[in-house]
């Protein structure tokens, strides 16, 4: 080869090589087991399939590779995920964190209803919180934390005429966790546990009246095709969806590697979906009701009912009186001393006042 063809290769050799993140250069090959949240819904299709299957291989050049389903895909109860994932059944889990309370009832701290009624709040308590869901999840589940990412906000969807907070009483709805269907039967409403999938069938045969969701989650499941009114106050919070790394698996990986998942996911995974949050609700809104422009397809018809000051006073004083100290006697001294010290702090509210 001619001197100056050498020299020319290996100067485009050496651009390309400088073109490549450092931290890349260094990444060893892996092959990672991921299960994400539900396939059907935004979080997953927008956020996580994108994530894991094309910006951290990508970050990596190429030494990450991903082999990607979810839980509903497996037949795995969102329950289940994080007893299997401590296991070492896959190696990266996510799951709502209120399918796991069950396991870790801490964890319904994480998602408290009514606390947060914009992103900017929900973002905020759930960044107070990240130290105390990163120590449960390791302690119960033998896992290292990697994003908190949110659904929309949980509101209410009903079959028939609901007008206010007041007309829940007697009805039967199915609550999106724990402390929801604790906040509905302090309202004199029948809180009932009915799986997601479920329950537009349980909608058309009276099986439960109203339900309570993620706002962009009923749309695409489908949800307006059962009923016909929508309640927008945040009752079931913003259901959190937590993904982590069995911690066996993230030991065995260079520091390098560690590195790198870690700040991808928090930047490239986490962070654009709660900087969608916002637009997303009054997008699905939009869909659910015909009241505007809706991104995400045809627009539904449902009625919008929005809370009147009376169902927000009404709702914050069941929270405090009744559904948090609830909770504090399942969790225990120390973890409501913890929330009181960062979620609470946040939010300015303290359990035990």
């Amino acid at each position: 080869m001619h001197k100056s063809r050498r020299l020319a290769v290996a100067l485009l050799a050496a651009t390309t090589l400088a073109s490549v993140p450092a931290l890349a250069q260094e990444i060893e090959p892996v092959t990672l087991a991921v299960v994400g949240s539900w396939s059907s819904l935004p979080l997953h299709k927008n956020y996580e399939k994108p994530f894991w299957t094309e910006a951290l291989p990508e970050a990596s050049a190429d030494a990450i590779t991903v082999e990607l389903t979810t839980f509903d895909q497996m037949g795995v109860a969102g329950g289940d995920v994080y007893r299997l994932l401590g296991d070492g059944v896959f190696d990266v889990g996510t799951t709502v964190a209120d399918y796991i309370v069950g396991d870790a009832p801490e964890l319904e701290g994480l998602d408290v209803p009514l606390l947060a009624t914009s992103v900017a709040d929900a973002h905020k308590m759930v960044e107070a919180a990240w130290p105390m869901v990163a120590d449960v999840v390791e302690d119960r589940f033998n896992a290292k934390l990697l994003t908190i990412a949110p659904y929309p906000p949980q509101v209410v969807f009903c079959k028939g005429e609901v007008k206010s907070l007041a007309d829940l009483k007697g009805k039967k709805v199915r609550g999106s966790g724990r402390m929801t269907t604790k906040f509905l039967d302090a309202l004199g409403a029948e809180g009932v546990n009915i799986a997601f999938g479920e329950v537009p069938g349980a909608l058309e045969r009276g099986v439960v009246d109203c339900a309570i969701t993620g706002s962009g989650s009923g749309y695409s499941a489908g949800w307006w095709e059962s009923a016909d009114h929508l309640m927008t106050l945040p009752l079931g919070g913003w259901d959190p969806v937590i993904s982590a790394m069995n911690l066996d698996k993230w030991n065995e990986l260079p520091a390098a590697t560690q590195e790198l998942i870690a700040s991808k996911a928090k930047s490239e995974l986490e962070a654009p979906a709660w900087d969608a949050a916002a637009a997303a609700l009054e997008g699905d809104i939009a869909c659910l009701t015909g009241s505007g422009e809706c991104p995400l397809g045809e627009p539904a018809s449902m009625t919008l009912v929005e809370p009147s000051a009376e169902d927000v006073a009404t709702a914050e004083d069941v929270l405090k009186s009744v559904v948090l100290p609830d909770w504090a006697e399942r969790a225990g001294p120390d973890a409501v001393a913890r929330w009181n010290e960062t979620v609470g702090k946040a939010v300015g509210v303290t359990i035990g006042e």
